[in-house]
């Protein structure tokens, strides 16, 4: 089946600098938010990207149905330059790599930028194809607490050393020929899904909308 830019709900015009934030996002709360706004400011961006994933290889328990977890980041976004997408879904991608290597393909004029926290760089070696990730674009990573030292010391940290881009720089990253990366510390909450769902919180909504 073939895709087009417009079957992806998403308008992206060329020469713009967009970031991609990946994940289940269940459920989206304000530390997403937190990290979109400040991927905006820190790295030089024109928009941020939602991309809600219709599930997580590397997570054994399937999350909440997407069109929920859609409703529920669309509820929270108030910033006129993040976008929630369900485009992983319509792209019928598996993987971070293929979504990555889809939308270049779709809109080969805009200038991609990975986006992530501290704790996904300590594990980033273990996603498929994460190499062909760094190729294809510069990667954002935002602090997290606690996550600091082990990020720097990972896999990816110790491998790409050389392609570390300085935080004083990081407006730049996505002008950066590919491996680049750089990681910034930024103001976060300790606010995480998993915890979320622990105290049942989410639960809870869910069970208010009916699903």
């Amino acid at each position: 089946m073939n895709i087009t830019a417009q079957d992806t709900g998403l308008s992206l015009p060329p020469g713009r600098s967009v970031g991609l934030l990946g994940g289940s996002f269940d459920p989206p709360h304000a530390g997403h938010l937190g990290i979109s706004r400040e991927a905006l400011r820190r790295f030089g961006l024109d928009r941020v990207v939602w991309l809600v994933s219709p599930g997580n290889p590397l997570k054994h328990h399937g999350p909440a149905p997407l069109e929920t977890r859609m409703e529920a980041a669309r509820a929270l976004v108030d910033h006129p330059r993040i976008t929630v997408s369900d485009a992983e879904a319509q792209l019928g991608s598996a993987f971070t790599a293929e979504t990555i290597a889809s939308l270049q393909a779709l809109f080969p004029r805009v200038r991609f930028v990975w986006l992530m926290g501290a704790d996904n760089l300590r594990q980033f070696h273990l996603w498929q194809n994460w190499h062909d990730i760094l190729g294809r674009v510069p990667v954002g990573v935002l602090a997290r607490p606690g996550d600091r030292i082990s990020a720097r010391r990972s896999v990816t940290a110790r491998i790409y050393a050389d392609a570390r881009l300085p935080s004083r720089e990081s407006r730049r990253l996505s002008q950066m020929t590919t491996p680049a990366w750089c990681f910034v510390n930024v103001p976060m909450t300790d606010l995480s899904s998993s915890e979320i769902r622990a105290r049942g919180a989410w639960q809870a909504a869910k069970d208010a909308r009916g699903t």
